[in-house]
């Protein structure tokens, strides 16, 4: 495939370069005059809201405290609370205010159908809107256990205009029954969890542990001369560990973008809102910690509480045990390890890695999830359905404080804030603080995500180090909107921190993409934080390569900007890079063309893309587009690409024009042969254009394709250097 793809690419660069040898000399004198004529939430600016929950000792519910009773701290700085309101379920919501709020989630709702059945008119909703019941992954004994305390609530609460869903995070999120006020359809999506077998997953760690400890006894028996020299780790314990690791980052990863999900679902609703996820311990390693904290964010700015519940209840083992046996194991071998002649390196890796067995305690992730949310932690207990009243009584029964920040430099960092009541002696639920910028989403904001958003609202024209970045339309069938939006980077501007004591280096970049439409609002957030680390004698090396960011988009028709952010974690340092997207108006039923790309290189697609869908995959080959870096002419050709798709049933190959142009002018114009199509109705078509006989300049690569009843013309803009 791959010979007789680079046979069709040669024939096409040689005509080509046949047609513009034999008219570019006769333009070159008009184009020189033409030359010489020319020259943890995010918040906004509006008020931060805090729902407040108080509790004296014996964990009844204080009602009776005035405005003067509450100090509101963030960062250490009092600020000042410009409105306050106890709400309980005795609330009336006939005022304004609430018909204001009742209007708004009438039209939210409507953006959300997928999620929102029988809405009732909340018009008497005593501020809360929307509770959502999550399942996460559970053993047979979790399963029932949550769902049986699920249903118990379901059946005592007596707030019949309020909404439930029921989600389950799985490997994917599974909407079980989307928000209604239907109790019977939200029993109904309750009793589909408990019967539904999660994906299997069964851990390796005690295997691992035992070959660990193994290889520990014989690393301690060869130090002492009584045993043959062998490798402290087995192939075989080094490969289940990857295995343990990579099935850790993904159930993490499946589990906090379901509860992203979730969290981003309820912004439609206004008022309080709270998710109830029943789970028996968040998996959170080091990959996964930023999506955490982004459900932590997005949780805080839609004003959700989060009750996470221990659905294992009582416990027969300590919930630290594994913890410790894994420090224990992983600690005993390094101790062996410096006694040897050499440390092994993944070891030390496995040591490093001590923090994130801290969190192997159930206890560790869901409590930290409930408290800065302002829930609270349902663990240590078989009564699962007796805790649930107090959830309720917290839904119920709670303080709204409204206060605008004394700091307006919103500058992406995280603000502490701090609830505080004169009276001693009570117990305080709230959201401990946010990412601070000015601007708001739709989508959840990552934690390394806000402080590059920050700075670029702050130095909009930011060109701190170079790179280059633009989208691309491929109207491919049923995803007429497909953009691919790249950006190219040098890695040598980013500020590597080197570690003396154990020789290595390490960065912390991240590239965010923001698409707007034409009148300035985000439709798309597409970004990746980037951890490079590795020894410290091979930086110089590193710092000659390069990163590739690559994300995707499905966009409606129109015309957008495209702003890319570069940003540089350590020293805050940032470019900014912007560009158009143009989507044009997707049917089928029409002949279809792609943006038209000059390509900077071609490499063979690694065995693992062979699943996947990428419009840059030609045959065996990924190619890759040239962003707009100057062609230097020590290349004698430029390669191009684009795909054209044909309505269903077409027959006859459209017309192809290819054309090169130079400030208004036509240099050379070809007419060029398509090959068939493929299985899709997509033709791939990659080309050369010559570039010996082309003066340096800017120019214009013209492409157009026509059947008969419809043209589609695209162009290709490039600059030759000397």
């Amino acid at each position: 495939m791959r010979k007789r793809f680079q046979r069709r690419s040669g024939y096409a660069w040689v005509v080509l370069a046949c047609f513009i040898g034999t008219t570019i000399t006769s333009g070159t004198q008009a184009q020189r005059s033409v030359e010489q004529q020319s020259g943890a939430v995010v918040v906004n600016t509006g008020e931060v809201a805090l729902d407040v929950v108080v509790r004296d000792k014996r964990g009844r519910l204080v009602k009776d405290l005035s405005v003067s009773d509450f100090e509101v701290y963030e960062d250490g700085v009092k600020q000042e609370i410009n409105s306050y309101t106890f709400i309980s379920s005795t609330t009336t919501g006939t005022d304004s205010t609430s018909r204001q709020n009742r209007q708004k989630d009438q039209q939210n709702q409507s953006n959300l159908p997928a999620l929102v059945r029988n809405a009732p008119d909340n018009g008497k909703v005593p501020g809360v809107t929307a509770i959502a019941i999550v399942f996460d992954r559970l053993t047979p004994d979790g399963r029932a256990r949550a769902t049986q305390a699920a249903l118990s609530y379901i059946q005592e609460t007596g707030n019949t205009h309020e909404l439930f869903g029921v989600f389950l995070t799985d490997l994917s999120v599974v909407v079980l029954q989307p928000f209604t006020a239907d109790r019977q359809l939200v029993t109904a999506g309750i009793e589909k969890a408990g019967v539904h077998s999660p994906s299997l997953y069964t851990s390796n760690r005690e295997k691992i542990r035992k070959q660990r400890d193994e290889a520990t006894a014989a690393l301690l028996k060869q130090q002492m001369g009584g045993g043959l020299a062998t490798e402290p780790v087995s192939v075989s314990t080094a490969l289940l560990e990857w295995l343990e690791e990579m099935e850790r980052d993904e159930q993490g990863n499946a589990t906090t973008h379901g509860l992203l999900f979730v969290a981003s679902a309820l912004r439609a609703f206004s008022g309080r809102k709270a998710i109830i996820f029943f789970s028996e311990g968040l998996i959170l390693p080091p990959s996964v910690m930023g999506a955490f904290d982004a459900v932590i964010n997005t949780a805080n700015r839609n004003n959700v509480s989060v009750y996470t519940v221990d659905a294992a209840g009582l416990r027969a083992e300590s919930k630290s045990a594994e913890m410790v046996k894994e420090m224990k194991s992983r600690n005993e071998l390094r101790l062996a390890q410096l006694g040897s002649t050499e440390p092994q390196g993944p070891m030390m890796k496995g040591l490093e890695s001590n923090e994130d067995l801290l969190r192997l305690n159930p206890d560790s992730g869901l409590g930290q999830l409930a408290e800065q949310t302002g829930g609270f932690l349902i663990t240590d207990t078989n009564d699962l359905k007796g805790k649930l009243r107090t959830v309720d009584e917290d839904l119920h029964g709670y303080y709204l404080l409204n206060y605008k920040s004394n700091n307006q430099n919103y500058d992406g960092h995280f603000r502490k804030i701090e609830v505080k009541v004169k009276r001693s002696g009570l117990d305080i639920q709230s959201r401990k603080g946010y990412f601070a910028i000015r601007n708001t989403f739709n989508s959840p904001v990552l934690s390394y995500e806000a402080p590059a958003l920050a700075a670029s609202d702050n130095q909009p024209q930011a060109n701190s180090f170079p790179f280059f970045a633009r989208g691309f339309s491929f109207p491919e069938r049923e995803k007429m909107g497909l953009v691919s939006v790249i950006a190219d980077l040098p890695l040598s501007p980013f500020t590597f921190v080197v570690d003396q004591e154990k020789k290595t280096y390490s960065t912390d970049f991240s590239v965010v993409a923001l698409v707007k439409d034409q009148s300035g609002q985000v439709v798309a957030k597409l970004s990746k934080q980037y951890h490079l680390n590795g020894p410290a004698d091979k930086l110089e090396d590193e710092k000659k390569g390069r990163i590739l960011f690559y994300r995707e988009a499905n966009l409606s028709p129109g015309r957008y900007t495209l702003e890319t952010i570069a940003y540089d974690a350590p020293s805050a340092r940032l470019s900014v890079r912007r560009g158009t997207i143009e989507v044009t108006h997707g049917d089928e039923a029409k002949l279809r063309l792609s943006d038209v790309t000059i390509l900077k290189r071609a490499e063979p697609a690694p065995a693992a893309a062979e699943t996947l869908i990428n419009p840059f995959r030609v045959g065996n080959v990924i190619v890759t587009p040239n962003l707009g870096e100057p062609i230097k002419r020590t290349i004698k050709e430029a390669p191009f690409f684009f795909t054209v798709y044909l309505p269903p049933g077409t027959i006859a190959t459209p017309k192809l024009t290819v054309e090169l142009r130079q400030k208004d002018q036509t240099l050379a114009r070809m007419p060029a042969d398509l090959m068939k199509p493929d299985l899709s109705g997509r033709i791939q078509y990659l080309a050369g254009l010559p570039l010996e006989k082309l003066p340096a300049g800017s120019y214009e690569l013209r492409i157009t394709v026509s059947d008969g009843s419809t043209t589609v013309t695209r162009s290709a803009y490039f600059t030759i250097a000397d």
